[in-house]
C-alpha cells in the first residue's frame, strides 16, 4: 500500500477503509510515513471530511495504537467524563472525589493547559508533591483499590493521538470534527471505561462558539463513542463567563476544596451535579437525576467526598495538609483587588478576556513548552447579574511580577463590564444528548 494513493483517494472525496486507516496510523506512529505526508492527509480529511463509519474506525484504530485496558482491569463498571475545555472549569477536581465517595469507579485521564483553556493536570500538580505520571499498572491498581485515579496522558495510551494532534496544531486542521472525535475518544476507549459523559461547551470561552456547533460536535462524539461500544451521553453547557469564581491552577484547587466543603459557587455546582448525576445513572448507582443529585449532595454534607479527595492526594504522593489548609498551596507575590469603576450591576464577564489575562499572568501556556506559574490567576470574581458598589472589588489578581500584573489589570478591566441593567439570564445547561 502507498500513502500517496491514500492521500489521493481522500483528496478526491473517497471513503477510506479499515486497511487504509490502519496503514496510515501504523506508519504515523512508527515514523515510516513522514510528517509532510501525514499533514497532507490531515488537510485532505479536513477539507473532505469522514463519514460516521470512517470516524468510528479511525477512533478504534487510534485507540489500539498503544496499550489497551478492559473494564475488568479496573475492577468494576467504570465511568469517565470529558470536557471540551473552558475557563475556570475545575469540575473534574470536584467530580472525581464526589463520584468515588458515592460508590462509582472513575478512571480519569486528563490533559495540560494549552492556549486559553486550563489543564486539569497542571491544577493537580499545584498540590505539593502530587504525581500525575503514574504508570498504567499503578493507575489500574489505584482505581480498583480506592475507586478513582487522576493521571496525565501517557506514551502508552493512544500514542497516535499525540503525534496527530501536534501536526494538526501546526497545519490549521484542528477544527475537524472526525479528527476531534478520534483524539478525544481514542484515549477513552484505551482507558478501559464502560461509559462516558461529555461536557461539550459553547460560547466565547469555548472551542465551539455557538450552540449549533457544539451540538454538531456532541452528536458526532456520541455516535462514535457508541459505535465503540461505550454508553455515552453529552451535556451542552454555556461558557460565556468563567465557571466559578477562580481562574488559575492553585486558585482553582482551593475553590474545588471549598466545593467539597459545601461552599462552592452556584454555577460551578450546578454543572458539577448535572454531570455527576448522569455519570451515576450510567454507572447504575442511581436510577434518575433526583436520586443521583441527592447522593452527590449527601457525600458533600457528610464529609465523605472531601475525605475521598484526601485519599486521592495521599495515594498520588501529594501533601494532604493542603486539603485542610489551602494556604499551603502556592501563593503569588502580589494579590491586588480590581476596583469597580462605578456602582451598578455586572453586565458581562467575558470568559475569553479573563482567560487571556490569566495566560498573561502565567497561569497557562501559549506554547506547549511554556512554564506555568501555579500561584497566579484571578479569584473572587464577580458574576453577571450581581450588584457592586463603586470601588468594590471585581476580582483579586494574583501575580508574580508587576509588569504582568499591570497588563492583566487592563485586560480584566476591559473584560468585566458594569452597567445599569443585567442581561437576561441564560441556562447553563442547554441540552442533554
Amino acid at each position: 500500500m502507498n500513502i500517496v494513493d491514500v492521500i489521493r483517494k481522500k483528496r478526491d472525496g473517497g471513503v477510506l477503509n479499515r486497511e487504509e486507516i490502519e496503514f496510515w496510523i501504523r506508519g504515523t506512529v512508527s515514523g515510516a510515513i513522514p510528517d509532510y505526508q501525514v499533514s497532507a492527509l490531515l488537510m485532505a480529511l479536513f477539507l473532505r471530511g469522514m463519514n460516521d463509519e470512517e470516524a468510528a474506525v479511525l477512533t478504534d484504530v487510534m485507540a489500539h495504537s498503544g496499550s489497551m485496558f478492559t473494564p475488568d482491569d479496573l475492577g468494576g463498571y467504570t465511568v469517565d467524563k470529558h470536557s471540551t475545555g473552558g475557563v475556570g472549569d475545575k469540575t473534574t477536581l470536584v467530580l472525581i472525589p464526589l463520584l468515588a465517595a458515592a460508590g462509582l469507579k472513575v478512571g480519569k485521564l486528563s490533559g495540560r493547559a494549552l492556549g486559553h483553556t486550563g489543564g486539569t493536570i497542571d491544577k493537580l500538580e499545584s498540590i505539593p508533591g502530587f504525581r500525575t505520571d503514574l504508570s498504567l499498572e499503578a493507575y489500574r491498581a489505584q482505581v480498583a483499590r480506592i475507586g478513582c485515579a487522576l493521571i496525565g496522558q501517557t506514551k502508552d495510551l493512544a500514542p497516535s493521538d499525540k503525534k496527530l494532534y501536534a501536526l494538526r496544531d501546526v497545519t490549521a486542521t484542528v477544527e475537524c470534527i472526525p479528527l476531534i472525535c478520534g483524539s478525544i475518544l481514542s484515549k477513552k476507549l484505551a482507558e478501559g471505561i464502560d461509559a462516558l459523559v461529555l461536557d461539550v461547551k459553547f460560547g466565547r470561552g469555548a472551542f465551539m462558539k455557538t450552540l449549533a456547533e457544539a451540538r454538531q460536535l456532541a452528536e458526532a462524539l456520541v455516535a462514535v463513542g457508541r459505535a465503540g461500544g461505550k454508553n455515552v451521553r453529552a451535556l451542552l453547557t454555556a461558557m460565556d463567563q468563567p465557571l466559578g469564581r477562580a481562574v488559575g491552577n492553585a486558585l482553582e484547587v482551593a475553590e474545588s476544596i471549598a466545593c467539597l466543603r459545601g461552599a462552592g459557587p452556584a454555577d460551578l455546582m450546578e454543572v458539577t451535579y448535572a454531570l455527576g448525576a448522569h455519570m451515576l445513572i450510567l454507572g447504575g448507582v442511581a436510577q434518575d437525576e433526583g436520586e443521583a443529585r441527592a447522593k452527590l449532595e449527601g457525600v458533600v454534607r457528610d464529609g465523605s467526598a472531601l475525605a475521598k479527595l484526601r485519599e486521592i492526594v495521599e495515594a498520588q504522593g501529594g501533601d494532604v495538609r493542603a486539603i485542610d489548609d489551602p494556604a499551603r498551596l502556592p501563593q503569588a507575590k502580589f494579590k491586588v483587588p480590581l476596583p469597580a469603576p462605578r456602582a451598578g450591576v455586572i453586565c458581562d464577564v467575558d470568559a475569553m478576556g479573563v482567560a487571556l489575562a490569566a495566560l498573561c499572568l502565567g497561569a497557562g501556556r501559549a506554547q506547549a513548552d511554556d512554564r506555568i506559574d501555579p500561584a497566579v490567576g484571578v479569584d473572587a470574581l464577580v458574576k453577571v447579574g450581581e450588584r457592586v458598589a463603586a470601588g468594590a472589588p471585581l476580582c483579586v489578581i494574583h501575580a508574580s511580577d508587576e509588569k504582568a500584573l499591570a497588563e492583566a489589570r487592563q485586560m480584566l478591566a476591559a473584560a468585566i463590564v458594569v452597567g445599569d441593567t443585567a442581561p437576561k439570564a441564560q441556562p447553563l445547561i442547554a441540552e442533554v444528548l
